[in-house]
């Protein structure tokens, strides 16, 4: 009997897509989800929505919940990690708060940026603890990692653990698609090639029948350029550097140091960046929770379609050996691409069969495309050196060469409010040296 254990199974919706997408998995019938959440109740609703989920489309597998961590990765073939350490509160206002204090603001958080060097700082040491009862019960799984920031966790679960981990993010699968369509373009039949780091990955080449569809892409970008719209961080990358990034501009106004400026407020509105953005979000999925949960929980009717998650795709072709090609987050071991650091976790074309999973070699990246992606990874393996060593200093280093931190605050002031992140968030991190 093939055992999915799902850590974190207390994102009910997140739960749903991707065990719901098992579901329609031929090759799973007879499977245990094994359920995993350090929250009782939100354990208990994902155990009645995906029950629910089971009867309705009459499926033969088994759902159990366990409160024992181990005894839930226990013989487990796939493990997929959906946590978020601290959640919003209080790792996420500390994470948006303190640095407000000091002039700086974000959009997520998550990824780099002074947010994101937390995130990765709390979730890491629960990420190498269940990585050991991995190691102990369940040693030749496959750890199939949704939690950011994505880079660093996967990249640090790669360097120091003996889990076979790949990263999976949702931005890859639909970047062109969406960038198409945006712009009144057809996205049939269209050929992608798309590598870099997560949420900074590159659409390389986009092509129809061979014919190279960016010259038409850039020409219809400037000309929207001209009125209001959600992507205009994203097309004045792409019209500075040549390529369109696969993360949103939401994401991209934080991870550059050209658009959220203290001493240029009013890039603000010229690039229409929502500032806080992750904090209203959370407070809105808060708010609408009650009434989501009646649907997804209480709702014996309830219905799924199979997601764009990757996923149960990757599991599926494991099991029949058909191969699958994916975006996939894996350490750049012998240079897949070329121009970057064999250190880095990067996202490129993987293939998923019976063998596991196998990275695509890419080459070298457009020179300004490395470029930006070092100024990332930069941060991320300074950020893991902090986490594994518990050196303070590597937190500071982290800061300072994040690009947006850095082109806002002074080398004092970034020491200043770290010192003052690592106190408020208590016994959330561990002790730094």
């Amino acid at each position: 009997m093939t055992k999915i254990t799902f850590i974190g199974a207390g994102s009910s919706v997140f739960a749903k897509n991707i065990l719901g997408d098992c579901m329609f998995v031929p090759a799973l019938e007879g499977a245990e989800y094994a359920l995993y959440d350090i929250n009782p109740k939100r354990l208990r609703d994902s155990e009645q929505m995906l029950n629910n989920l089971k009867q309705n489309y009459k499926k033969n597998i088994t759902i159990k919940p366990y409160s024992d961590r181990k005894e839930a990765l226990k013989g487990a073939k796939y493990v997929i990690n959906a946590i978020q350490v601290g959640g919003y509160k209080p790792g996420t206002v500390i994470d948006f708060e303190i640095p407000k204090k000091y002039g700086l603001r974000q959009t997520i958080g998550d990824t780099v940026g002074i947010g994101g060097i937390f995130r990765t700082l709390r979730t890491i040491p629960v990420m190498f603890d269940f990585a050991r009862d991995m190691e102990e019960v369940c040693p030749d799984a496959l750890l199939l990692n949704y939690t950011n920031p994505m880079a660093s966790l996967t990249g640090g679960m790669l360097r120091y653990t003996d889990v076979k981990t790949v990263g999976l993010c949702h931005s890859v699968q639909v970047c062109t698609e969406h960038l198409l369509q945006s712009l009144g373009m057809d996205a049939e039949g269209v050929e992608e090639k798309i590598a870099g780091i997560n949420h900074m990955a590159w659409l390389l080449e986009v092509k129809r029948d061979g014919f190279d569809l960016y010259p038409e892409i850039k020409r219809r970008a400037k000309e929207k350029q001209k009125s209001p719209h959600h992507d205009k961080v994203r097309f004045e990358l792409m019209d500075k550097f040549g390529y369109y990034v696969t993360e949103s501009s939401e994401h991209n106004a934080e991870y550059h140091p050209y658009f959220i400026k203290s001493r240029y407020p009013e890039l603000i509105e010229k690039y229409n960046i929502p500032l806080d953005e992750y904090l209203y979000r959370c407070e809105s999925q808060i708010k609408d929770w009650e009434s989501m949960r009646e649907e997804l929980v209480h709702n014996q009717q309830l219905t799924h379609t199979r997601s764009h998650e990757y996923g149960s795709r990757i599991i599926e072709a494991i099991e029949t050996n058909v191969p699958f090609k994916f975006g996939g987050n894996v350490l750049n071991t012998g240079g897949m691409i070329t121009n970057l650091s064999e250190k880095a976790c990067v996202e490129i074309p993987c293939v998923a069969d019976r063998s596991g999973i196998t990275s695509c070699f890419v080459g070298e990246l457009p020179e300004q495309l490395a470029a930006l992606n070092r100024t990332n990874i930069n941060t991320q393996l300074l950020t893991i050196e902090a986490a594994v060593t518990g050196k303070k200093e590597a937190i500071y280093q982290a800061a300072m060469l994040d690009p947006h931190t850095s082109a806002e605050l002074s080398l004092d002031d970034i020491v200043a409010m770290c010192d003052d992140l690592i106190e408020a968030h208590g016994d959330w991190l561990p002790r730094f040296a």
